[in-house]
């Protein structure tokens, strides 16, 4: 089974996707747009993507405050979740995403990446820390910060 990962932002999606074995996850691309709320393309390209991968489970960041609370940023993930369910009638799994920019820029910045190139790749790393920390999470018999928000869609 394939699950994706995604970094929802307010003009890109970062994009990543588990092996089929679900063990590790890979970058495959960030998605982008022109104004945050114009949705529609990026719909359609995560579809595309779900079918070329036949993924399954779709794992999608939930950008938490640092004290927990849950923000603007995150009540928009959360309405993308919801959004990608009734789109794709697949299972969206909100995953606590808490400093995972904070992390894919230190991978950037130690894989020695310019600072002028790090924005092309961020998301994707973002996604792909998202996606694999919750592949880790399933293989240790646990499933910490996760949240079923969008499960109990009609």
């Amino acid at each position: 089974m394939r699950i994706m990962g995604l970094d929802y932002g307010s003009k890109t999606v970062g994009v990543a996707i588990s092996d089929a074995l679900g063990i590790t996850a890979q970058g495959i691309e960030t998605i982008c747009r022109k104004e945050e709320n114009k949705l529609r393309k990026t719909c359609a390209r995560i579809e595309a993507l779900i079918q070329e991968y036949e993924v399954e489970r779709i794992v999608l960041g939930l950008p938490k405050h640092m004290n927990n609370d849950i923000g603007d940023r995150a009540e928009q993930s959360i309405e993308f979740g919801k959004m990608l369910t009734r789109r794709t009638g697949l299972e969206v799994v909100m995953w606590d995403e808490r400093l995972s920019t904070v992390e894919a820029e230190r991978t950037l910045i130690e894989n020695r990446v310019r600072r002028e190139d790090r924005k092309k790749y961020i998301d994707k790393i973002a996604a792909v820390i998202i996606l694999q920390g919750y592949l880790d999470a399933i293989a240790a018999g646990y499933e910490k910060g996760r949240q079923d928000i969008c499960a109990d869609l009609p």
